[in-house]
Parts: C-alpha cells; structure tokens; sequence
C-alpha cells in the first residue's frame, strides 16, 4: 500500500513509534517559531533546562504581537528575546517586521521540512508542502534542545479539489466552505491533505491561506503537495534551489474523503461569533458596515492586497466606513509602496497600519459599539477584537474591499454589476518579492550575546510532583467552545505581562468570570469544569500555565483541543473526560474529589477514574500515553526534562 504525503514526511522522521492511527509517534523538528507573547516563556524554559545552543536546523524568534510597545514592559519583552536569540543562536524579527507565519514562508518554510510553532496558526507553511504544527511553548523549547515531538498520529483526510474558482470567489471561501461543513471542531485528531485536480489551479499563496485556517477546524495541520506552483513561487521568494517535489503514491489509502468542487464556490463569510457560522454573501447584504480590515496572517501577503488596490483605484471608500490595511510583512508594505499602491489605497480612504498581529487580537482598530466589523482575519470569537459585544464578520479582501466601497455588506458580483466598471481583480503575484531583509537578523549577525531581562521578566513557576489525592470546589462551569482568549485574553493591558505569571494570572478567565482568580487563590486550587472542545484557539500555553499558578489540580471536561489538552499535561494539571450526563450533575462551587490514588492510577496506565461529586460517584477517563502519563506525574514537562537529564530514577508521589 502506498504513503500519502503527510506519511512519506512523518516517516522521513520518525525516530519513535509506528504511523498508525491513534499511536503515539515521536518525529524528529527540522525548523521552530515562536513570538513575542510565547517566546519570552519559551527562552525562560530553555535557559532553565540548562541547555547551551538550539539544536534545530533553524529557530526563528518573532516580534509580531506587541509591536506597538505601549508599554516598557512589551519593549523589555522585545530586548530579552533579542538576546535570547543571540545568547541561544537564533533569526531575530525585529518588531514592525511582520507576522511569523508571513515572514517565516517568505524566508523559511521548505517543502519535505518539520516546522513547530509556538503559535495556533503554524500550519501555514503546509501551502508548500513543509509538515507544520502548533504547539505550546514548552514543546518547542524541548524541540529546540534537539528532542523529538510527540503527538498521536492522527487521522489522515484527503480534501480532494476538483474544477477551479469562478470569479469573486477565493482561496478564503475554500476554507470558509469546510468550516461550514465541518465546524471549528470538525478537523479535531485529523490532518487535512490536500489532493485532486483542482489543487494544480491554487497558487502557492492562496494554499497558505487555506493551510492557515485549517487551524479553525481543529485540524493537527493542513498541507499541500508540491508542484510547478511551489516551484513558481520559491522562485518568486528567491529559494527556488529549496524546492522538492512531494506527491502522495497513486495507490494511497486515507481515512476518510471530502470533496470540494471550485467551481460551485460562492463569496462566503463568517458571521458573529465563530468561524464556522458561514453563509453565502449575499444572504446577508445590506448590513451597515462601520469597519473594515483588510491584513492579518491569513490574508495579508501582497497577492491578498494587491486585488483590494485595484478595486479601489479611482475610487473612495464609504464615508460611513473606516477602512484598514494591515500587512502580513513590512516586504509586502514596501512592495506595494514601491509600486504606488500604498498612495492609491490611502488616497481612496484607507488608514494603512504596520505589519503586526495588532488588531487580530483587539490591539488597536477596537471597533466602536453597537457595531459591525468586516475582517479577513481566521477568528471571530466573541470579544477577540477588544471589545467584549462586538459584531465581526469573517470574509475575503474581495468581500471586505467591496464593503469598505458601499458602506454595507454586499456580494461583489452585484457590486460590480452596480459600478458597471468592476472587474473581478483576481491573483497576481509579484515577479519578485523583493523587500528589505534589514529587519531581520541572522544568527551570526547577532547584537546580544547574553540574555537581558527587563524587572518585568520572571522565572518559570514550577509544580510540584502529583499528589496521591486530589479533591477541592468546582470553582467554575463553562460551556461547549471555551477559547483561549476566554481563559487568558490577549488585549493590551493584559498581553504586557506574559513574562510576569503570578500578575497575569490575576486576569484568568476573567472573560468568563471576574471574581475567578482570587477566587482559586481563596480555595488554594480546585477544579474547572467545561463542556465540549475546551481550549480551542491559539497555542498560547499560559492558559494552563495560569491555572496551574492559581492551584489548579484538574479539568473535567466533555472534550479537549488538541493543543490545550497538551499544555495540561504539560503544567501537571490531569485533563480528564466525562460525559453529557456527569457534566449536567456538576454545579459551579460543588465539592469534587477524585476515589483514586491519583498517583498510583495515572503512573499505572489506568484509563477510567471514579469521580465523586458531592459524594456522588461518576466515572471520567484519562486518555493518556504512558509519556503523557510520566510527565503529569513529575508535575510538568520542564521538571519532567530535567529529570530526564538528570537521569532520574523516577518521582515519588508528593506529599499531600
């Protein structure tokens, strides 16, 4: 039987385990990325685990969220990671520079390669064919230190393209369309692989924005095979000698199959709150638009705002409509300010920002109240923009760019019908992308060469190993799709503490409940119980490791993100399953204990545990392999490595 693509990669490096479904593997990383709101955590871990230099083929540290540096505190973040690049041997993106995942394909990402990144969107890469998955920042600290990933294989889908896009329809809508079909939990376990005729007729950019927001599904990653379009376009980036043709076997088997016919695609969009809240255009024309946003990963290379140029040549913007670009890359601002659509855009109307993450995490370009915002952006959840009832919408620059001309949602095809004048602007890449590389700095071109910390920057809270028993309140109930912008936001005033846990912690899940840190801190620990797909969203590993500082002992949950879930294990918090029933018997400040000598259950491979809820029994599984298993026990993966290391005979269970 033959390989599919994403087989033929893991195997190429695997070093532990066997590629079958439901199986632990370990795989060698060949590249890792992190930025400004993990990294800090990521070089702490590294510089605590005692290890000298990054193992990787390639480490790149980025500066891409707090670029605005409001605050002394996102400035020292910035200067500590410089150094921590420096000291350690890693490319440093200076803040202004981009967003990792456009940098990182401008310069980096290569087909046939393994890429972890502490950052959800990762996958981005899978656009040319590089195997890239998101992960918390611990993980790629160990990556770095030369040590394999783990994960569960997951289930491999062909999405298999057939025809091609009719006008006014985009590479957005693809992902728009499976969101539709498959919801933000539908890809969960599952690595999407791209395949059918129709791939051939996608250029390279426009499978990275598919591959990115494969992330929305839950998918482990999403990729693409190679061909004369990555070829085309590693040319185009001046890394033409990095292409490698990859292409699953004829005979290959997959798990399951989802097919997509281009050519019935329509402009789609995300209503508020959820990505996969998606509905046809032009079922909701004529809803006033206040802001527009056209950037962000997903949609913010020069081939995303090169057509929202030309829509808007000659022409100005509603006058009911404040109109934003936000560039992926400061290569893709000074392309098209090179080429004189910077001036054609702001003469149109348009407010042209720096190349950062900003408003994709409610970082500037807050939207007003009672009011709607259109975004090419990947997330929509409720208060992400910044402004907790906020009304955002989801779609392609083609959608957003007709918006910003009418004042109104509208389906281009009829705006274009209406102006009479409007072609579909379609994809057109550069010739060359020929930006500045000055912003980013190389390892042996390296300012700092020992790390500089700022009196914002902490050391890394440690847990204690698990203990024989377990039990405290139910300190709060959540529902189904609890993010983790929900657990730990990631707005201005809170995101500058990301390297100081115990303030930080003070905001945990206080988009759920205000009163919950001091609460927990009050119970000295307790239990979080959530229903389905608890944790999805971004990587960020502070969402458990907030939790574990505020005492934290389990989450009794219907469902896990795959992310999330690791980053519990990962701070020695025990992620345990109920079901629908043991969920309902739950009530916010009951008394939970876990009828198990929790140390002895989990370092022993049992699965089913009895949970006593007000002395009532239920059962919740623990589904864990037996490294997942050890690294609960050891209270963490940090204290985990370092015994390891240490060649430690194993833990004992901590005293109660």
């Amino acid at each position: 039987m033959g390989q599919t693509l994403t087989e033929k990669i893991l195997d190429d490096h695997l070093v532990e385990g066997e590629l079958e479904t439901g199986e632990e593997i370990g795989i060698e990383i060949d590249q890792v990325l992190t930025q400004d709101t993990t990294g800090t955590m990521v070089w702490l871990q590294f510089e605590a685990m005692g290890l000298d230099e990054v193992q990787t083929e390639i480490a790149a540290q980025y500066c891409d969220h707090q670029t605005y540096q409001f605050d002394f505190k996102n400035t020292d973040d910035h200067r500590f990671l410089r150094s921590a690049a420096g000291t350690y041997g890693a490319h440093f993106s200076r803040p202004g520079n981009g967003i990792c995942h456009n940098v990182h394909r401008e310069n980096f990402a290569a087909p046939g390669k393994t890429l972890l990144g502490s950052d959800s969107h990762t996958p981005t890469p899978g656009g040319i064919g590089e195997l890239a998955i998101g992960s918390g920042g611990i993980d790629v600290t160990v990556a770095m230190g030369g040590a394999p990933y783990y994960i569960e294989m997951p289930e491999i889908v062909s999405v298999r393209l057939e025809g091609e896009l009719p006008e006014w329809a985009t590479a957005k809508d693809v992902i728009l369309e499976l969101l539709r079909r498959l919801s933000v939990k539908g890809g969960v376990g599952k690595i999407l692989e791209y395949t059918g005729p129709g791939v051939e007729s996608l250029t390279a950019p426009e499978r990275m924005t598919i591959t990115n927001m494969g992330t929305e599904l839950g998918a482990t990653t999403s990729i693409f095979p190679t061909d004369h379009q990555t070829e085309d376009y590693l040319e185009r980036v001046g890394r033409g000698d990095e292409y490698v043709e990859l292409q699953p076997d004829d005979d290959a088997e997959y798990d399951d199959e989802i097919v997509v016919d281009l050519s019935d695609l329509e402009p789609l969009i995300a209503q508020p709150s959820m990505p996969d809240k998606v509905v046809p255009v032009s079922e909701v024309e004529g809803e006033s638009v206040e802001q527009v946003i056209v950037g962000s990963c997903t949609n913010g290379g020069y081939e995303d705002i090169l057509p929202v140029a030309k829509m808007l040549e000659g022409r100005e913007t509603s006058m009911e409509t404040e109109t934003i670009v936000a560039p992926g890359s400061k290569q893709a601002s000074e392309m098209l300010a090179r080429e004189g659509w910077v001036a054609e855009m702001m003469a149109a109307g348009v407010n042209f920002s720096e190349a950062t993450c900003g408003a994709c995490i409610g970082i500037g370009h807050v939207p007003a109240s009672d009011s709607v915002s259109l975004r090419t952006f990947n997330r929509n959840f409720e208060g992400r923009s910044g402004i907790e009832d906020d009304n955002v919408y989801l779609c392609s620059p083609e959608v957003a760019a007709a918006a910003a001309l009418k004042g109104e949602i509208i389906d281009p095809r009829n705006l274009a019908d209406e102006l009479g004048d409007l072609e579909a602007p379609g994809v057109e890449l550069p010739d060359e992308y020929n930006g500045s590389k000055t912003d980013l700095i190389a390892p042996d071109e390296a300012v700092d060469d020992e790390l500089i910390k700022g009196p914002n920057i902490g050391d890394v809270p440690l847990k204690d190993q698990l203990g024989s028993e377990i039990k405290g309140e139910a300190l709060l109930k959540m529902e189904d799709n609890i993010t983790t912008d929900h657990i730990i936001p990631a707005t201005q005033d809170i995101l500058m503490y990301r390297s100081n846990v115990p303030k930080l912690s003070e905001f945990t899940l206080s988009r759920v409940d205000d009163t919950f840190a001091q609460r927990a801190l009050d119970a000295d620990g307790g239990f979080l119980v959530a229903g389905e797909n608890y944790g999805q969203g971004s990587s960020r590993e502070h969402a458990a490791l907030c939790p574990m500082y505020l005492g934290i002992e389990g989450v009794l949950a219907q469902s896990f993100a795959r992310i999330h879930r690791a980053n519990l294990f990962n701070f020695g918090i025990v992620p345990l399953t109920i079901d629908e029933d043991t969920y309902d018997a739950i009530d916010q400040g009951d008394e939970i204990e876990i009828d198990d000598d929790v140390y002895d259950a989990v370092t022993s491979g049992q699965e089913e545990f009895t949970v006593l809820v007000n002395g009532d029994e239920y059962t919740a599984t623990l589904d864990a392999s037996e490294r997942e298993r050890a690294i609960l026990a050891a209270g963490g993966k940090l204290s985990w490595t370092k015994d390891q290391a240490e060649g430690s005979s194993g833990a004992t269970p901590a005293d109660d």
